[in-house]
């Protein structure tokens, strides 16, 4: 499968560490701190989900993500197309089936991948509250038994404005406030944004990776987590 360059992988912005460890500014997991299989949820929308991916089941970034993590994962696709962060939004994860089940699910580890269909004119005009939803959906995570860590992700970029998703607003306004509220709440950050800059290739229609983008995108999480690919 397609690596990505080293240097994009060290280009990778990373916040403090979560709550649920005691080294609260450790980056990376300590895998001695688990015993059985770590539980990795991913959260998103259509991208997490693997629309317009080759093969999908297999191809998805959350499947590849737990090839690529090891035998001592278990990676659970919680994708849901067109999902939004903002509650006020068209399509709302919070009010989603795909919502109740990552707490049913009692992950170790959340890998949160929204803001691309909040970019959408419908929804960016609540834009005031998406820093603020976003604090609150990394608290509700937060308070789940399991005690998960949370890694939030900067969107992929827009290669072509459509649907109303366009890269302007992701990038100069979503992912700054994306910044800000995972700051606030003291959670890494992974940048997807520049991981998978210059690679249109993999966005054959300029928002939704292929099989080699997703593949790639699931690299560069793997390394967030463990430090290496």
């Amino acid at each position: 499968m397609p690596v990505p360059l080293v240097a994009l992988l060290f280009a990778l912005l990373f916040g403090a560490g979560c709550r649920s460890v005691p080294e609260k500014d450790s980056r990376f997991l300590r895998l001695e701190q688990y015993t059985g299989t770590i539980r990795v949820a991913c959260v998103g929308d259509s991208i997490t989900y693997g629309a317009g991916v080759e093969n999908r089941e297999s191809n998805n970034y959350p499947a590849i993500l737990g090839k690529c993590l090891g035998a001592r994962f278990e990676a659970r696709n919680f994708g849901v197309n067109g999902a939004t962060l903002l509650k006020k939004g068209d399509l709302p994860y919070w009010k989603l089936d795909a919502f109740r089940a990552v707490e049913t699910f009692q992950p170790d580890v959340i890998i949160l991948k929204l803001g691309t269909n909040d970019s959408k004119p419908q929804n960016w005009r609540f834009k005031s509250e998406f820093a603020s939803d976003l604090a609150e959906m990394i608290d509700s995570f937060s308070r789940l038994p399991s005690k998960p860590r949370l890694w939030v992700c900067l969107p992929a970029p827009v290669y072509q404005d459509r649907w109303g998703i366009n890269e302007k607003t992701v990038r100069d306004e979503i992912m700054p406030l994306i910044r800000q509220a995972a700051a606030s709440r003291r959670v890494p950050v992974i940048d997807l944004h520049s991981a998978l800059a210059n690679r249109p290739d993999w966005f054959p229609d300029g928002v939704h990776p292929n099989a080699a983008g997703a593949a790639n995108l699931a690299q560069v999480v793997c390394y967030a987590l463990l430090k290496h690919p």
